[in-house]
């Protein structure tokens, strides 16, 4: 997803009050929208449902989506805080008994580290938007999915050298982005 693609759907949404740029604005970034809020929720369907929230937030939002600078980090702003507020909406509504609350643990985040966290997942989340369909698509489903290579090699029909291929240049692309932090 580049920035001028956003900005032609943005535009196509605004002045043409455009579904179909909407929908492709929708197929361009649930992929990521989703990563980014099964991040904080660790859930799927909760995941589900903060993306659907928020894609419903940015069609009312239309409008003045043009004069947002950086979208990219606007969308990652909002899927981010949409995940917190719905985990501590859950969090309200779950009666959680005493003896079902896991023992303290003695390792904690400062605020700081939380925040490099963070800010490290949100460039690991840009580089892996950028990398090629094929090298993204076998990088999620071994690291992320946890699938095997035998898994990954049938299921797209392809070798599992081609699988292990691509996921050494998924990696390297990924090391060299996210260590030269040139995401745009």
């Amino acid at each position: 997803m580049t920035e001028s693609e956003v900005r032609k759907l943005l535009r196509q949404m605004k002045e043409l009050d455009s579904q179909t740029a909407f929908r492709d604005f929708y197929n361009m970034t649930y992929d990521r929208f989703f990563r980014i809020a099964y991040y904080y929720v660790k859930q799927e369907e909760w995941s589900q449902e903060i993306v659907l929230d928020v894609f419903l937030k940015l069609w009312k939002q239309r409008s003045n989506l043009l004069d947002v600078r950086n979208i990219e980090d606007y969308c990652f702003i909002l899927v981010k805080n949409a995940s917190l507020n719905y985990l501590e909406k859950e969090s309200r509504h779950t009666l959680i008994h005493p003896d079902s609350l896991p023992e303290p643990q003695e390792q904690s985040y400062s605020p700081e580290e939380s925040l490099i966290s963070e800010e490290l997942f949100a460039l690991y989340v840009k580089a892996l938007d950028r990398l090629p369909d094929r090298c993204r698509e076998v990088f999620i489903r071994i690291r992320e999915e946890k699938q095997s290579y035998a898994q990954v090699a049938e299921e797209l029909g392809i070798s599992m050298n081609t699988v292990d291929a691509q996921l050494q240049k998924a990696i390297t692309r990924l090391k060299e982005m996210i260590s030269r932090a040139e995401i745009d």
